[in-house]
């Protein structure tokens, strides 16, 4: 079958956050939205299918994970992120936001001290500072169109940490973390008695050439040290539905997070959860590699873009995912005024650079998750910032 991603299909008018809050965010709804991290395609066809074949039961009660949804999750592991793992080892979480959440009141006390790579999504930074913890910022480094870690600058602050949290592949630009890289943070962690959270939630949307590497199948280390958090959220575009995945691997660690999970009750499905992760990862395949193919196009025409209509903007573009991350510093924009010209006059809703982290004045992330005539006219319009 083959999937048509140049559909347009008006979101306005279903709660959506992407385009229902463009008023309360931008303070006009006269933009196009590139901001949150959800794409404008429709939801896959057998993800509706099987979600319609249960509603057919006219019973919405108290459920839980069957069989048949822990077997594809099971599956979904082994091929796509080279670890075998059995149904101990996996828990339902109702969204990866949530699960660092849980993670940082199961693991850390107040006034404890959490490190993360920035720039990164803003939850990393809202969720520990919300929580009563110590943001530990490791600053990355810009090079060759590409984010690489600062392992001296790690070292030095890593002292005194409980928690890494770490985007796996990363947010806000797709950078796809080597092996030699992540084992050096599994290494450095390791020894400083620092657990990982690895959130993969863009694993499955890594673009070609590129391939995902999941942070627990390194070394033994990383196995022994890490909470791995994945879903189908942003892959088939079902994150309304809340259903995500963690998988620990070592007993000490996941009696404890585990043990936090049920003692509090905080990590139920809903009916549709369940039965929208089992299709997406039982008939997923074939979908997902259009989709990416597709992606992987969208990326191609935002760098032709920049590099022939705007060499004065550098677009980091994405080896995972359908985010761009875009410095605007040479065209000599404050950044309230870079703000206030993408909205007036290229009408367009980008997210702030100064979200993910300080230092970030003049840049933006883009949301190329949308349709080619879509990204094109936005694209177009971009340029009316120009000087």
């Amino acid at each position: 079958m083959t999937y048509n991603f140049d559909e347009i299909i008006d979101r306005r008018g279903t709660s959506c956050v992407k385009h229902d809050l463009l008023k309360q965010v931008f303070g006009t709804d006269d933009i196009t939205p590139m901001w949150v991290a959800d794409m404008d395609f429709r939801t896959p066809d057998f993800i509706m299918k099987f979600i319609r074949e249960r509603c057919k039961h006219e019973v919405l009660g108290y459920t839980f994970a069957p069989d048949s949804y822990l077997t594809a999750v099971i599956d979904w592991f082994s091929k796509h992120y080279d670890l075998e793992v059995g149904r101990r080892e996996l828990h339902f979480i109702p969204g990866i936001v949530a699960g660092i959440s849980f993670c940082i009141n199961a693991l850390t006390n107040a006034g404890d001290k959490i490190m993360i790579h920035t720039p990164v999504y803003p939850p990393f930074i809202n969720l520990p500072q919300k929580n009563g913890r110590e943001i530990v910022a490791n600053k990355l480094i810009i090079r060759d169109g590409r984010f690489y870690i600062d392992f001296d600058d790690m070292e030095q602050k890593i002292s005194g940490c409980k928690l890494m949290i770490l985007s796996n592949p990363h947010n806000p630009a797709g950078t796809v973390w080597q092996k030699d890289e992540l084992q050096r943070i599994a290494e450095i962690c390791f020894d400083n008695n620092v657990i990982v959270i690895s959130d993969e939630i863009h694993a499955d949307l890594t673009l070609p050439p590129f391939h995902h590497i999941s942070f627990a199948s390194v070394s033994e280390k990383a196995r022994n040290n890490s909470i791995t958090f994945i879903a189908p959220s942003k892959t088939f575009n079902i994150a309304g539905l809340s259903s995500s995945v963690s998988c620990v691997f070592n007993d000490g660690l996941r009696d404890i997070f585990y043990g936090f999970l049920n003692n509090y009750e905080v990590a139920n499905g809903n009916v549709f959860a369940y039965a929208g992760a089992e299709a997406a990862f039982r008939f997923g395949e074939e979908w997902l590699l259009q989709l990416k193919n597709y992606l992987k196009a969208n990326v191609n025409i935002l760098d032709e873009f920049f590099i022939n209509k705007m060499p004065q903007v550098k677009a980091m573009l994405p080896q995972a995912s359908y985010l761009a991350w875009l410095d605007f510093r040479e065209l000599g924009f404050s950044h309230t005024d870079l703000k206030k010209q993408l909205i007036e006059k290229s009408k367009l809703g980008l997210n702030s650079g100064t979200d993910f982290g300080e230092g970030y004045e003049g840049f933006m992330r883009m949301n190329i998750g949308c349709p080619q005539s879509t990204l094109i006219n936005s694209l177009e319009r971009l340029q009316r910032i120009l000087p």
